[in-house]
């Protein structure tokens, strides 16, 4: 590969890494927020607003675990607990500072929206922990097996087993701690999962449009072939 392609590949890169941090840095900070989505009348979905931004974090992992390699995608998942961490202090750091008499927000106002934050941190960088790594490990677990062939099957896959253990234990963490009452947890595991395994549907032509692009720009040659610096 030239130089040229070198940095092209390591600039895609960042740019995924930063689509990824973001999205999982604003769903712990958004996800009090509750809304209801009912698509085509069919099923009326409870979701926390945090749960747009997750299931961004999984396509960004797969894609770059498809092109960039196993190692990238770990290192991309150790990035962004130190970008949840970071992100906690600094709400913490401004939950502390006291507001000003004519703050349009109040310190109280504040603390109702991001007073949670610190447990949803924690939940969901448990959660996070189980389920980007299990994640990455079932994506190459059946790369390997279908000899990089199957793109559909082990980014489905991966995102339908990883999905289920992060609703599940970021659930079990927030109703243990009084954020959600327990009379919601089973409503909101089945809406979660629903809502993720759709978006893994919908989400599969997109990394099959995005490595399409990343394979032919930077000719890598058969399946399951990755950029190697």
């Amino acid at each position: 590969m030239t130089k040229k392609k070198q940095r092209q590949a390591e600039t895609l890169y960042l740019i995924l890494s930063g689509l990824f941090i973001t999205s999982l840095v604003t769903s712990n900070l958004i996800f009090q927020k509750f809304f209801t989505w009912s698509p085509f009348d069919i099923y009326t979905f409870e979701l926390s607003v945090g749960i747009i931004a997750y299931p961004f974090t999984f396509l960004v992992t797969d894609v770059i675990s498809e092109v960039y390699g196993k190692k990238r995608a770990n290192n991309l998942v150790k990035v962004g607990i130190f970008a949840s961490a970071f992100a906690l202090l600094l709400v913490i750091v401004s939950t502390s500072a006291t507001a000003t008499s004519w703050s349009p927000i109040s310190d109280e106002e504040f603390k109702k929206v991001f007073g949670f934050t610190f447990i949803a941190v924690g939940a969901s960088l448990a959660a996070y922990l189980l389920a980007q790594y299990m994640d990455v490990q079932v994506f190459h677990f059946w790369k390997k097996l279908t000899k990089g062939k199957h793109l559909w099957l082990r980014n489905n896959f991966s995102t339908f087993s990883s999905q289920l253990i992060d609703t599940m234990t970021i659930l079990l963490l927030l109703c243990s701690f009084g954020v959600i009452e327990w009379n919601k947890f089973g409503l909101l595991l089945l809406n979660g999962y629903l809502f993720k395994v759709l978006f893994a549907l919908f989400d599969t032509p997109i990394v099959y449009a995005l490595v399409y692009y990343f394979r032919k720009h930077f000719n890598l040659k058969g399946d399951g072939a990755e950029i190697e610096f």
